[in-house]
């Protein structure tokens, strides 16, 4: 009798789901009701986006019902949020279930709370030396004066006072009024909160376009129409500002739009009647961006959002540019009352992002979708680099502002700041100096029989030895943190520094800063946020991650190893994690990476076949060519004549029996440019565009697509006049943008060809030392391969460092080239009367096991692939005779 004794039903997926659809709905919503950790694979084409939809929203509404009680978003005063941002404090939850949004806040962090703010905008209560200037106020001594503030006033940091200050105060805090947060907030605004009891769901995937298509699908279900749903993308694809968005790039758009958030305009509110019955006349700021100076525009956004069905990023766009608004921050102030949050993954993992837009993972679903690569697309957002030339642009603009701001600093400022000058220097002489650091000197060298000199060499080291090697061990780099957070500082002394350029370059002096002629890494306010960064990442645990030192490169880059801590962080809060993908194989890498203390008893595992009937799918693996010579693409013997030529022959071949469209996939862009070349020289390429049109992936991804029309128009030519034209081939790259989201339905993909086994290059520098972190996963301290020296071979030392791995780092490199080709060879079979063929060409494929240096590869192939790979064939008359077979039983196929 008890309703979770019932099998649950989706009555909001559109049409009768296939069974395999039924059972993932069903695992995914028995896994919500658990808690915990869920991994579900389903392959592409199978319908697991709307599956994901139909099943996590259905069960968030089944929850509400239990509840036998109208949505309690709102709970009065229940919460502490004192760790939230207060722009988040300041936000107001609307009346109504689905009713506009009433005011919202502007957006970003203050270094002083509302209550403050009041006081010291109130000019009854600031009666001795406080004094009002351009959005913010100034702590004046007993001889200033008004007269005395100079041009460069607005460049002076606050009085900042830290937890070790004469009063002993517990908070570091900065004493000066005036908010210096990016982004203001308005204190006219109710505050709004989010219940506890209510379960919120967020869907993140890697890319703004597989975004997009998961709302695409939510507006096919009933859900788009009743419940709240707000998409999030970055400023480069919401930013409504001309001046800004023709900027380009994501680095300089951010900086720009940054900057004119600071940039405030003062303007007269409203009266209010004070406790004591006085009439006080109080002021507000304005953004500096014209996007933004409107709220009763954002207020339009917000209502319009509020009361359309789901939208994407594009929708987001138009209606910002149709209002003459800002959607990028008109679609964050409406986080807190989404029932659907739907965004990218450094927005969710990201700890600072989450922090910024206020997310609360309490009570939530949080779902992560493409997530094969997701332990290490989460340590690489961690990473941080700075140049050398950024650290030279540091140091100059902090010695010239603390040269002309130092007799006016406070004890507390200056202290802090000439230490920020000792590690801007420590870092930048590391760099311009010939020693190789101290604690590498006595390292093992790999490359015994090196030629260059020490400072050539890429050194890796622990954060530790990085520290004691610069005597910088000494620096609580954590107050130092939570200095530059809460000061400012970086954002006066960049300030302060493009003025200087600006005059410097003879520009009419001006307190409008403007530095986006300096360049992207030439940017001063760039080169202070690499160097904030890279200190922020030495507050790293010691094993957390690595130091890449390179002064070949004139570089310093901090490489985060460790995911565990970060992602269980999001596990610890969130009702439910769950992972899905095509193919999350092998789970046991993806468990010890992020999740490896979780109890078996919390995590649940689920794997679908594909719904396509087999008689559709014909895998073979390749392992020699028309002539009967070996396919072996192993990085020693790829690049001869005769395997190049061989490879020539089998496309020469396919393309007289696979109709339509062939995808190729080489490893690397310059692998497929060296086989294109010779294949032009040996006239091979002139055979096979007489029977097919060729088209080549660029390296350019804004180009890919207009390369993908073309590549279908001539398919489709092909199908309309199949007398005259016989398709196309695309030859493509294994992580290209070809591979990674782009669907090859039909007559795009028949046959998917991956040429060889993509094993990325050991030269890398973070690959080794990720597959050294994770080989001495689980293993004590001791026992952990130490620092290293790279030198003039770094794939030489790279192999050897494989060589000595024997457990989890080798099958972490194995799993990364398997993953890459089930990423590829996954574009294809994208519907149930879909039908194609995917060859495997390279002899590894299908060698005997006494003969391979790595696992079998086709044992980490999808399970629906494995099962019905033809791994052995006599010659390739064998292959020729299975592919001419298997396109005359389905051409006839209805699609």
């Amino acid at each position: 009798m008890e309703m979770q004794e019932e099998t649950p039903k989706f009555p909001a997926f559109p049409f009768k789901p296939y069974s395999i659809q039924l059972q993932f709905m069903t695992a995914l919503y028995n896994a919500l009701d658990s808690g915990g950790v869920a991994m579900l694979e389903s392959p592409t084409g199978t319908g697991k986006t709307l599956s994901i939809i139909c099943s996590a929203l259905q069960w968030v509404v089944d929850q509400r019902s239990k509840e036998k009680k109208p949505n309690t978003a709102i709970d009065q005063g229940s919460h502490n949020f004192d760790d939230e941002p207060d722009w988040m404090k300041n936000f107001v939850v609307p009346k109504g279930e689905k009713s506009p949004q009433k005011k919202s806040s502007t957006f970003g962090y203050k270094s002083v709370d509302s209550r403050e703010r009041r006081t010291q905008r109130n000019p009854i209560e600031s009666n001795n030396n406080i004094c009002g200037r351009k959005g913010g106020l100034i702590k004046m001594g007993s001889n200033s004066t008004i007269g005395e503030m100079d041009e460069d006033e607005e460049f002076l940091v606050n009085e900042y006072k830290s937890e070790t200050d004469e009063n002993g105060d517990k908070n570091t805090k900065r004493k000066a009024a005036g908010s210096s947060s990016d982004e203001e907030v308005d204190d006219d605004e109710e505050e709004e909160t989010e219940g506890d009891g209510v379960f919120k769901v967020y869907f993140s995937s890697r890319t703004h376009s597989q975004l997009s298509q998961f709302v695409k699908e939510m507006q096919r279900t009933v859900f788009a129409s009743t419940l709240r749903v707000i998409c999030l993308g970055s400023r480069k694809s919401l930013c409504t500002n001309a001046e800004v968005s023709k900027l380009g790039s994501l680095g300089r758009i951010n900086e720009r739009c940054m900057e004119l958030q600071r940039r405030k305009t003062t303007k007269e509110s409203r009266s209010k009647i004070s406790n004591n019955g006085v009439k006080i006349q109080r002021s507000k700021l304005s953004s500096g961006c014209p996007m933004m100076k409107h709220k009763k525009f954002q207020r339009q956004l917000r209502n319009e959002i509020s009361q359309s069905d789901a939208m994407d990023i594009e929708d987001l766009l138009r209606l910002g540019q149709k209002i003459g608004t800002c959607p990028y921050y008109g679609s964050r102030s409406m986080v807190r009352t989404a029932d659907l949050v739907v965004l990218p993954y450094q927005s969710l993992l990201l700890k600072s992002a989450r922090e910024s837009l206020g997310l609360t993972l309490k009570n939530s679903v949080v779902i992560i979708d493409e997530a094969h690569n997701l332990a290490d697309a989460l340590i690489n957002m961690y990473n941080s680099k700075v140049t050398k030339f950024q650290l030279e642009q540091v140091e100059y603009h902090l010695t010239m502002y603390f040269e002309r701001f130092r007799n006016r600093l406070g004890t507390g400022n200056r202290r802090y700041i000439q230490i920020l000058m000792v590690v801007a220097k420590a870092l930048l002489q590391l760099l311009i100096c010939k020693e190789e650091v101290n604690s590498v000197e006595h390292c093992k060298v790999i490359d015994a029989q090196q030629t260059e000199e020490p400072e050539m060499c890429n050194s890796s080291v622990t954060v530790n030895d990085f520290l004691f090697s610069l005597e910088i061990d000494n620096v609580n780099l954590i107050k130092l943190k939570e200095y530059v957070k809460e000061s400012n500082i970086t954002h006066k002394v960049s300030g302060y520094g493009a003025k200087l350029n600006i005059l410097a370059n003879g520009s009419p002096q001006s307190s409008a800063i403007d530095d986006r002629s300096v360049g992207v890494e030439g940017s001063i306010v760039s080169a202070f946020q690499a160097f904030v960064d890279f200190m922020f990442a030495l507050t790293n645990d010691d094993t957390d991650g690595r130091i890449i030192v390179s002064k070949k490169e004139g570089s310093l880059k901090f490489v985060m190893l460790a995911g565990e801590k970060i992602f269980s962080e999001i596990v610890d809060q969130a009702h439910a994690v769950v992972l899905a993908g095509g193919t999350l194989q092998p789970t046991e890498e993806t468990v010890d990476r992020l999740f490896p203390c979780l109890p078996m008893e919390r995590l649940h595992l689920f794997s679908c076949n594909h719904i396509v009937p087999p008689e559709s799918i014909l895998p073979i693996a390749v392992s020699c060519g028309p002539t009967g010579k070996k396919f072996d693409f192993s990085y020693h013997y790829r690049s001869s004549p005769g395997t190049m030529e061989e490879l020539g022959y089998l496309i020469c071949n396919l393309v007289t029996v696979v109709p339509e469209g062939i995808v190729v996939f080489f490893s690397s862009f310059e692998y497929e440019k060296q086989v294109h070349e010779s294949w032009k020289a040996s006239g091979i390429m002139a055979r096979i565009q007489k029977r097919k049109r060729v088209f080549r992936e660029p390296r350019n991804s804004v180009e890919v697509e207009s390369v993908l029309k073309e590549y279908q128009e001539a398919i489709l030519v092909s199908i309309d006049n199949s007398a005259q034209s016989h398709g196309a081939l695309l030859l493509a790259v294994v992580g290209g943008k070809v591979s990674e989201g782009i669907n090859f339905s039909d007559g795009m993909g028949r046959c998917v060809v991956m040429v060889g086994l993509p094993y990325p290059s050991p030269s890398n520098i973070e690959l080794i030392e990720r597959i050294k972190h994770i080989e001495g996963l689980g293993k004590p301290k001791s026992q952990c391969v130490g620092n290293h020296i790279y030198c003039e071979t770094p794939s030489e030392a790279g192999f050897q460092i494989l060589k000595c791995c024997k457990n989890r780092g080798r099958e972490y490199y194995e799993n990364l080239c398997m993953k890459a080709v089930n990423q590829s060879i996954g574009r294809v079979i994208r519907h149930v009367n879909d039908y194609a063929a995917i060859l495997l060409v390279d002899s590894r494929y299908s060698s005997l096991p006494s003969k391979r240096s790595f696992a079998d590869p086709s044992s980490k192939l999808p399970l629906w692939i494995k099962d019905r790979l033809v791994s052995t064939t006599a010659n390739f008359g064998e292959v020729h005779r299975l592919l001419y077979q298997f396109f005359k039983i389905n051409k006839g196929r209805k699609i």
